[in-house]
């Protein structure tokens, strides 16, 4: 699968790094040698002293989007851009990523490349979390995880999940995560969640920190939904770790995923194999 001709392109900065201003020249600079005009969302731009254009513009002005930072700059693009339906590729600025993988030292060959087709379309399950705030129906996407979690420490939560209106099983612990493939490497693996290959339709089920130690790790397929309610306590859920929400008794969170996929752009030899083995140390 290929993405339409390459004209325009947005760029979104890591937050906070306005030391990354000469980086973005630098790949501002890369993209106009092969004709393609890059734009830059408003708050990057304010960042680094340059005028920007607005995130919902940028989308609709763009035909890819470009992240410079890390992993995390990339999944607040996938959920703010989703509705969109635009491709995004990750430049990152540090360490290798599981999802940005491309070195601003590399850009250059790799634009050559996305401008002659020589490039994949990686497509990615998110989720899809609906739940009410102040009487008001909210949607938000994950493309790592929504946690349904206990707001302080000091007490323990029981979540009630129901799969398909069945009711499933009863979390009582810390909480629970129900991670993307994509996000099963994340939160979900530090609470001994399995790994799951990003491109699998599927989400998992993992407890953290359960009272029973027969709670574990469930993996169910994509076509299913959940539903969590927390009828003893007020809950805490948190989106791919950066925006939180509260769960009053009364209410419940539905989660599913998306029928749409968020399109990552990779290197036609990028393989997941191999940052797996860089990022977490197998066979070391």
């Amino acid at each position: 699968m290929e993405v339409k001709i390459i004209k325009k392109v947005g760029v979104i900065l890591r937050p906070s790094t306005p030391e990354l201003r000469d980086d973005f020249f630098k790949l501002e600079e890369i993209f106009n040698l092969h004709d393609i005009e890059v734009f830059i969302e408003s708050i990057s731009g304010g960042m680094i002293g340059i005028m920007g254009m607005e995130f919902d513009l940028l989308c609709e002005h763009s035909d890819l989007l470009v992240t410079l930072g890390g992993d995390g700059t990339l999944i607040s693009t996938v959920r703010r851009s989703f509705k969109y339906d635009i491709p995004i590729f990750g430049v990152y600025a540090g360490t290798l990523g599981f999802l940005a993988d491309v070195k601003l030292d590399e850009l250059n060959e790799f634009v050559g490349k996305i401008k002659s087709g020589d490039y994949r379309v990686d497509e990615r399950s998110i989720l899809e979390a609906t739940f009410k705030q102040n009487a008001k129906e909210i949607q938000r996407y994950a493309f790592n995880d929504v946690v349904v979690t206990r707001p302080s420490v000091s007490n323990m939560i029981h979540v009630e999940t129901l799969v398909d209106s069945k009711a499933f099983n009863t979390y009582y612990g810390d909480g629970v995560i129900v991670a993307t493939p994509t996000g099963s490497t994340a939160y979900n693996l530090s609470a001994g969640g399995p790994v799951l290959f990003p491109l699998t339709n599927v989400f998992t089920l993992t407890p953290i920190c359960p009272h029973s130690l027969t709670q574990r790790p469930v993996v169910l397929p994509g076509e299913f939904s959940i539903e969590m309610k927390t009828p003893r306590e007020k809950a805490l859920v948190i989106i791919d770790g950066q925006d939180k929400y509260k769960l009053d008794p009364s209410e419940s969170i539905h989660i599913n995923l998306a029928k749409k996929r968020v399109k990552l752009i990779h290197r036609s030899e990028f393989n997941y194999f191999d940052v797996l083995k860089k990022k977490l140390g197998w066979g070391e």
